[in-house]
């Protein structure tokens, strides 16, 4: 019986993910457009430079720092984890996955560094 649940979760876990992900952004732009609608409803004029500006925020500062180190952490997550199990080969399989995010990582750090010093 627990191994139902196991993979019911595999399978329920993720789908609830994507659905509040697309909720949270459904949400987020109906906001946006009601508060454009209550600022022309008060009479206020919005410059297409603005609702371009609302509809398209500028990126973080620091996005690519910040994925990159993201990615290094979700890298060094499969390390460790690879680390406590006790068989040889599920250590190098994890190892290898961990590889993958690093080099993610890595790049956006690259990335990161070479975009500032513009």
């Amino acid at each position: 019986m627990e191994e139902a649940w196991i993979g019911m979760a595999a399978v329920v876990g993720p789908i609830i993910l994507i659905g509040l992900f697309f909720w949270f952004r459904y949400k987020s732009r109906s906001d946006l457009q009601q508060t454009i609608r209550l600022a022309l409803d008060k009479g206020n004029e919005l410059s297409p430079e603005l609702i371009d500006r609302l509809g398209h925020p500028a990126p973080a500062k620091n996005k690519d720092l910040r994925l990159g180190i993201m990615w290094l952490a979700v890298a060094l997550a499969f390390a460790i984890f690879g680390q406590g199990i006790p068989d040889e080969e599920a250590n190098a399989i994890l190892l290898g996955i961990a590889a993958f995010p690093l080099f993610i990582g890595l790049a956006y750090l690259l990335i990161a560094r070479f975009a500032s010093s513009d």
